[in-house]
């Protein structure tokens, strides 16, 4: 929901950025890995109980995210390139809640499954939108050049990394939190299940 109004105040330095980086010979792909790295060290940190150390690793992980498409813009975008980064995405996102779920089972575990099924509604919409959208020749630059079409939703990037720094930032409040994300995001999944019906029902 927010990415559309943020983007113009980010795509700025983030352009800055990629064209250093890759003027020093850093790759996107090698940034996309980092990142998928970097995040899954939190799993162990959230399940040791370091959610200090956790937060700056997911922070860490966004930002090296970020830093990719910036570089691979800067260079040339690969199809793989654009494979691999929504890959590792996805699996960091799902890498977070099972952080939580190791770190207290007995609390954590059903929010987390909940949160992971709805993981599941927001992404296969997100991306079975995006193939229909290459069948039919549909773009977009509402979130920035992409690789691939973007549906917005209630729930985007923006709002992603809100709940990541919150469940980071109060742990035994994870539950509550999972159970709100959770919610908005089968909203966001049904309002792009609607969209996407509206757009190529009949097509």
């Amino acid at each position: 929901m927010l990415d559309a109004c943020l983007r113009p105040w980010i795509d700025g330095p983030l352009t800055a950025a990629g064209r250093g980086l890759a003027a020093r010979g850093v790759t996107a792909d090698g940034l996309t890995l980092a990142a998928f790295v970097v995040g899954l060290l939190a799993v162990p940190a959230l399940a040791a109980g370091w959610f200090a150390v956790a937060l700056g690793l997911i922070l860490l992980n966004r930002v090296l995210d970020g830093l990719d498409g910036a570089v691979a813009r800067a260079t040339r975008p690969t199809d793989w390139g654009a494979y691999l980064d929504i890959v590792c995405d996805f699996a960091f996102y799902g890498a977070v809640p099972l952080g939580f779920a190791l770190a207290d089972p007995a609390v954590n575990a059903l929010p987390a499954a909940a949160l992971l099924l709805s993981f599941i509604g927001t992404g296969s919409t997100f991306l079975a939108h995006a193939i229909l959208a290459e069948r039919h020749g549909l773009t977009t630059r509402a979130r920035g050049r992409k690789s691939m079409y973007h549906l917005g939703g209630l729930m985007e990037g923006t709002e992603t990394i809100v709940f990541l720094v919150a469940f980071c930032l109060w742990p035994t409040g994870f539950p509550v939190l999972a159970w709100i994300m959770a919610g908005l995001c089968v909203v966001s999944a049904m309002g792009r299940v609607l969209l996407t019906a509206r757009t190529f029902r009949g097509a």
